[in-house]
């Protein structure tokens, strides 16, 4: 997603004053005229962002009790989505309720939060893709699996994942200061991305990077599927079992990749709105955005994840019971194989 959305209907640039629009050396903030539509919305998001939240935390919590979940790559990487996810909903949902506030910060002491949400935002999507390849691997290559992705290589990769994810925002900060001047930082602003993004020409330059990026990401996809598929062809018995369920994980993957691109188109569509002069229709839209796009697609995860997982699942069962039941087993079969 582009972190753009996580005001749930605020504007991008620099602010003005509670109007429809208004405008301050060139940026522009709209919050419309309807206070009832703004706190309903604000409402409704509390009513969907703590759930999730709250489900994501209790489900990292049964990843650090259960050592069967903490010894297996897939799961660590599974866990970096957790983290990630509730980080962004919370920093987005901050971002919300400033908005319903009023509550307008220096640029100075917004960057941080917006170059945090813009490292967020991409966390997800390449965690995403890290968790193909390691299906890929443990799938198509089983014998060196153990090998490639052993709990300490697997932290390498978590770090990397992080690296990758933070050095677009950190790109696009370094870009901006070249350009900024320094009165504009202690102009007043909602903490949304597009603070970072004055010039056209920037916009420009990191849509085609994010296309470019997202055209890799779908050619890597594309062949561990390709991969996965042919050996669920010439597989056979339980192997021929692993390999199906190794291609549903990864075309759950894709659909999650596919709500990530999706989430990233939300301004485009949002910059058409706005050319009708509609404030109102531009801020539902934009609403729409985010709960579609920032909390639905990451909700999406660890519902999912949680509910089709045997291991995740035992353990989300044995823990929400207060330890009250036997876990199926799960845990006393260290050298079982795992699921796909």
């Amino acid at each position: 997603m582009n972190s753009s959305n996580s005001s749930g209907g605020g504007g991008g640039g620099e602010s003005g004053g509670q109007a429809s629009n208004s405008s301050e050396g060139g940026g522009r903030l709209f919050t419309g005229n309807d206070p009832v539509r703004l706190s309903v919305t604000t409402a409704l998001a509390q009513i969907f962002v703590w759930p999730f939240v709250y489900i994501d935390l209790f489900m990292f919590v049964v990843f650090l009790k259960r050592h069967v979940l903490r010894a297996e790559a897939r799961y660590m990487l599974f866990a970096q989505t957790l983290i990630a996810d509730t980080a962004f909903l919370l920093s987005t949902n901050f971002v919300v309720i400033t908005y319903q506030v009023f509550l307008l910060l220096p640029v100075r002491a917004c960057l941080p939060l917006a170059l945090l949400m813009g490292g967020l935002t991409h966390v997800s999507p390449t965690t995403i893709v890290a968790m193909c390849v390691e299906r890929y691997v443990a799938i198509c290559l089983p014998l060196r699996h153990v090998h490639i992705f052993s709990p300490g290589r697997t932290l390498l990769v978590i770090a990397l994942v992080w690296l990758i994810a933070f050095s677009k925002p950190f790109i696009d900060f370094m870009l901006f200061l070249s350009y900024v001047t320094q009165s504009y930082f202690d102009r007043p602003a909602f903490c949304y991305y597009e603070i970072i993004l004055l010039e056209d020409w920037h916009m420009i330059m990191r849509g085609n990077l994010f296309i470019l990026n997202y055209v890799l990401v779908l050619l890597i996809l594309a062949f561990c599927y390709g991969s996965i598929m042919h050996v669920a062809r010439r597989a056979s018995g339980q192997n021929k079992q692993a390999a199906s369920k190794g291609q549903r994980t990864l075309l759950f993957h894709v659909l999650q990749l596919v709500m990530c691109t999706l989430e990233v188109t939300g301004p485009l569509i949002e910059a058409r709105v706005l050319k009708t002069g509609n404030v109102n229709t531009y801020l539902i839209v934009r609403y729409f955005n985010f709960l579609a796009f920032s909390v639905f697609s990451r909700a999406m995860s660890p519902l999912v994840y949680g509910l089709r997982d045997e291991k995740f699942n035992a353990g989300m069962r044995y823990y929400a019971r207060c330890g009250m039941s036997q876990v199926s087993g799960v845990d006393e079969k260290p050298n079982a194989r795992p699921d796909v």
